[in-house]
């Protein structure tokens, strides 16, 4: 049993292991869900282990990275979630992803609140960024609910236009309240 960074009603949030890489395959292997994630091409199993190092560097450099999201009643990881800095952005960044057969149950938006309000009080982070590809409503829906806003639309190289919403630790109370403190 690994360290749990914080908690939520349904879900654990565990620091991401190598014993992870078989669920952050099934996630990140997974072309449907992939399809709004970076280029949105899904990854191969030598780059989902390239992922857990780059997490175990995260941890080394600033404490925190992605973290495989268990399923408090089954101890399944179904799921990834963190806070990182994607190609040493200065903002800190919400990433989550799920497996296919857990989205739709408001587990990402509990995920989403729980890593939040971690950031916020074990990291002292002022606010956090996410960004979401427009056509994603279900993802922009996710981090409304976490409590994050609309902060500006960014037009992208290709063409397409990616939302910036951000969480401001200041005008947080009301994600603190729906999720217990790191335990």
């Amino acid at each position: 049993m690994s360290l749990i960074l914080f908690e939520t009603s349904r879900l654990f949030a565990r620091p991401l292991t190598v014993e992870h890489e078989d669920a952050l395959y099934a996630v990140y292997g997974d072309a449907d869900a992939m399809r709004w994630v970076g280029d949105g091409e899904p990854l191969d199993r030598v780059l989902c282990h390239k992922w857990v190092e780059v997490t175990h560097n995260n941890y080394a450099v600033r404490g925190y990275g992605m973290m495989a999201l268990v399923e408090r009643a089954t101890d399944e990881v179904i799921g990834f979630c963190g806070i990182v800095h994607p190609d040493g952005q200065e903002n800190p960044e919400l990433k989550y992803a799920l497996k296919r057969e857990f989205w739709g149950r408001g587990l990402a938006t509990e995920a989403a609140r729980g890593a939040l309000v971690w950031g916020a009080e074990t990291f002292g982070l002022p606010r956090i960024m996410a960004t979401v590809a427009l056509e994603h409503l279900a993802s922009q829906n996710v981090l409304r609910k976490a409590g994050m806003k609309l902060s500006e639309l960014r037009q992208n190289e290709d063409g397409s236009v990616t939302q910036v919403f951000m969480w401001k630790r200041d005008d947080a109370q009301k994600t603190f309240e729906l999720c217990p403190s790191p335990q």
